[in-house]
């Protein structure tokens, strides 16, 4: 079942009902200001960190649902409703939802009044901007009274939420004209305000919950909009909050427009308030103010932030015999993968935003999907992530964007995390060409008497890995490897002892973790990863230390054959018992996705079939309709050597549920190994468009990715198919955008960005006659052609750029600024 539909003129998805299968949203902001949006309006604002700079306030796991928002009420004659139905969901008579490149258009109508609401951050632009545009669409004069609304939060989401006792006597604010300001403890510590203003006069407004609201009602019947008046309340201490008042009369036919800013503002210390010391100094506010304060100021404003979504989708553009792969490639995947770089894993409907920084794994990985795109700010990214490195080459697990420190609450020896930074820097540089990031002098744990170039924090994260090896020579898994949930250190059996960070006694002589679990995941990785770094010092002429890194990927690659090899697949882990995780000889988990598409692009085995015998195990055991299970059979008992994965019920998250990030990997496997059909196939059981007509099932989102999808067990006695196979959660903010961007475009379509030029090497499915991209690479565009007359799934039989042949399938870098056509034959 469907809840609307694809405008792929315009790239936004239309949303033909308020009651959607679970709230769809929206991100507004891809610099410092940040909005979420559902299709309802609800959510929240903050700028730069969701946690310390949280400007208004949402309760996560409330019901009903999706409480907190941007409002706006409506009162005629005694019909209160909402243009976006929530919170007081009146029927409306038309609803309407259009959730584009960083703006959201909700239009209400009931009795003949519409309402068109237009949301949008603009470019360089600390404020979300709202333009509400209401028409009499009757045959007579309508007069109604109309309410905005927006609740401050007190800037610390987590002691917002945690510290009553002195958060309801510190709530300030200020009102000048149609303005009003937050100010909690901006006279004392703070230097930053935030604002919620209206381009109009005004009849009245509030700035206290309890008179807005009313003590014993809720969103959906303030008593102030009840009573179709506003008390003028001026808040101090309780809860802060925003209303404006205004009655409003439209003749037959007219429309009225009113522009509303939810603004940030910081100020110098010195300049904090004016002459009178105590009022708050509103230069920069007003000056915001005035930027969109007519409706020509808005529509500037936006054409400006269309444009700026129409350079960042031109870089790649792709013509496939597809439409829905086309969707993804050409807009919603690309623009998934800059909004999760932009907040790697910290807020989403599934992130509150206060328990999580900016993973260092994560955000190396999200580089690889969006680098194309803004390579000046995946360079600054990466350097950023490199800076919270420790100089054994060792991570803090996460950083907080504000401060840019690494956040030691959540700890390191995360045994996967350094690698992802070779292969982040690495395709930074395949991109650009900018072998001068290696030459940035970079401090290890933002210590900047330790600056190293960044080459230096390459080979230790390189060598992380070589210094901590097991007994088979593998990796030692250390705290997780990837899988947060697989943690064969922990031992717990303590209900909230945290899976990740606790340290079991018996391992506390060795270090807080096991010196005999071992990450057969990790070791694939270094085998993928790796050569980026030996490709890396022979272009440094650094041969020698080009040889002793290649030797250590040889080394590890043949451990992995001797130890980690199990006949059909590629085993898991070695638990802290020596014992095999992941293997034929285990009751439970026999197989898992994680080692299998990196060793496949290693070539680990693949003179034996290696290669082969794991891709079909894969597509035996793994696949389902809805996507490969992260292992199988689902663990159906705790696991105390296992930890976290074996906690949860069978079919969701780690425990067999189809973790979409990881499918990716197989895809690419698949691709790399030539069976373009399998590749294919696993990729459109995942892809969002492809699962759009199961939304209803689904649930989350279908335009962009979610971290999971519940498996085959999922919500049934295992061995049964459960009720919630198909079911999606924690959508937008997952790995799974960038290494589906990955696939598609680089593994499938073959249009893949290299150290020496842009490498032309397509897998897919071999019904295609062929496929034509566009790619601007390095201050060129080249227009790229592939023709598939064998049906073939891979292979380039021959290739000419600008009419000439060239030898191999890498186009060598013209570096002139102009356009390039490149025909590729398969055969």
């Amino acid at each position: 079942m469907k809840f609307g539909y694809f405008d792929d003129a315009n790239r936004e998805y239309v949303i033909t009902t308020p009651r959607t299968p679970y709230p769809w949203i929206n991100y507004l902001g891809t610099q410092g200001f940040f909005s979420l949006i559902s299709n309802t309006a609800g959510g929240y604002s903050f700028y730069k960190d969701a946690r310390l700079r949280r400007i208004t306030r949402y309760r996560y796991n409330n019901v009903p649902i999706d409480m907190g928002g941007r409002y706006f009420y409506i009162n005629e004659n005694g019909t209160i409703w909402n243009p976006g139905w929530s919170p007081v969901k009146t029927e409306l008579d038309a609803y309407e939802c259009r959730h584009g490149m960083g703006y959201t258009v909700i239009t209400g109508k009931k009795n003949d009044l519409k309402a068109e609401v237009t949301f949008f951050v603009p470019q360089n632009y600390d404020g979300e901007v709202q333009q509400v545009v209401l028409t009499n669409e009757s045959n007579k004069a309508k007069t109604f009274s109309f309410f905005s609304f927006a609740e401050w939060c007190l800037w610390d989401a987590q002691d917002d939420c945690t510290n009553f006792q002195r958060n309801f006597s510190t709530g300030r604010v200020e009102v000048k004209d149609s303005t009003i300001y937050h100010k909690t403890e901006y006279r004392d510590r703070r230097d930053h305000y935030a604002f919620y203003s209206v381009n109009d006069t005004i009849d009245g407004y509030d700035t206290d919950r309890d008179a807005f609201i009313g003590l014993y009602n809720g969103f959906h019947n303030p008593q102030a909009v009840e009573a179709g008046k506003a008390n003028n309340s001026f808040a101090d201490g309780w809860s802060p909050i925003a209303s404006h008042y205004k009655e409003i009369t439209l003749a037959p036919g007219e429309s009225k427009t009113l522009i509303f800013i939810l603004g940030y503002v910081e100020m110098p210390v010195e300049e904090k308030f004016e002459a009178d010391g105590k009022t708050i100094n509103k230069v920069k506010a007003l000056a915001m103010m005035d930027k969109y304060n007519t409706p020509e100021k808005v529509a500037a404003g936006l054409a400006e932030l269309k444009a700026t979504w129409d350079n960042l989708l031109g870089i790649l553009n792709v013509d496939t015999p597809d439409d829905k792969v086309n969707r993804m490639v050409n807009i919603w995947n690309q623009y998934q993968c800059m909004v999760t770089f932009n907040l790697s894993r910290s807020a989403s409907y599934f992130e509150s935003g206060i328990g999580r920084g900016m993973g260092f794994r994560d955000s190396n990985q999200d580089i690889l999907g969006f680098v194309h795109q803004i390579p000046d700010r995946a360079r600054e990214r990466i350097i950023d992530i490199a800076s919270t490195q420790l100089e054994d080459g060792g991570c803090y697990h996460q950083y907080q964007p504000l401060t840019k420190k690494g956040n030691s609450d959540i700890g390191g020896d995360f045994s996967d995390d350094p690698l992802w930074m070779i292969l982040s820097v690495s395709a930074y540089i395949k991109e650009t060409g900018d072998w001068g990031i290696l030459d940035e002098m970079v401090p290890y744990d933002n210590d900047e008497s330790k600056a190293k170039p960044m080459l230096d924090h390459l080979k230790v994260s390189f060598y992380k890995i070589v210094n901590n090896l097991g007994p088979h020579g593998l990796p030692l898994a250390m705290r997780a490897d990837w899988n947060d949930c697989i943690n064969l250190s922990c031992y717990s059996d303590t209900p909230g002892e945290s899976f990740q960070t606790y340290t079991n006694p018996k391992f506390a002589a060795e270090g807080g973790y096991s010196k005999v679990a071992e990450s057969v995941m990790v070791a694939t990785l270094f085998t993928y990863a790796g050569p980026n770094y030996v490709s890396i010092l022979k272009h440094l002429g650094k041969d020698d230390e080009a040889t002793a890194a290649q030797a250590e990927i040889d080394k590890m690659k043949a451990n992995i054959m001797e130890s980690a090899w199990d006949g059909d697949w590629f085993i898991r882990a070695y638990d802290a018992n020596g014992e095999k995780m992941g293997s034929k000889e285990c009751e439970e988990g026999k197989i898992f996705i994680e080692p299998q598409g990196f060793a496949i692009m290693s070539e680990i085995g693949k003179d034996q079939g290696c290669d082969m015998k794991t891709l079909a195990a894969i597509d035996e055991r793994l696949n389902t309709k809805h996507g490969l299970v992260l292992n199988n059979p689902a663990y159906t008992k705790y696991y105390i050597q296992y930890g976290e994965i074996s906690t949860y019920p069978g079919g969701y998250k780690e425990n067999a549920g189809i973790f979409t990030h990881n499918n990716a990997w197989i895809i690419c496997a698949a691709a790399y190994a030539g069976q373009g059909d399998q590749a294919f196939k696993y990729y459109s059981e995942i892809a969002p468009a492809f699962t759009e007509e199961t939304s209803d099932i689904h649930k989350t989102e279908p335009y962009v990715y979610g971290q999971m999808i519940g498996g085959k067990d999922a919500g049934s006695d295992i061995g049964q198919t459960g009720k919630n196979f198909g079911q999606g959660k924690n959508s937008w903010l997952t790995g799974t955008a960038a290494w589906n961007m990955v696939a598609i475009s680089q593994y499938i379509l073959g249009v893949q960005p290299d150290f020496d030029g842009l490498k032309i090497d397509p897998s897919i499915p071999s019904a295609w006659d062929g496929l034509k991209a566009s790619r601007q690479f390095r201050g060129d565009t080249y227009d790229i052609e592939v023709k598939n007359p064998d049906h073939v799934c891979k292979g380039v039989k021959s290739m000419t750029v600008d009419g000439k042949a060239i030898d191999g399938n890498v186009i060598p870098v013209a570096g002139d600024g102009k356009a390039h056509k490149v025909e590729v034959v398969l055969g």
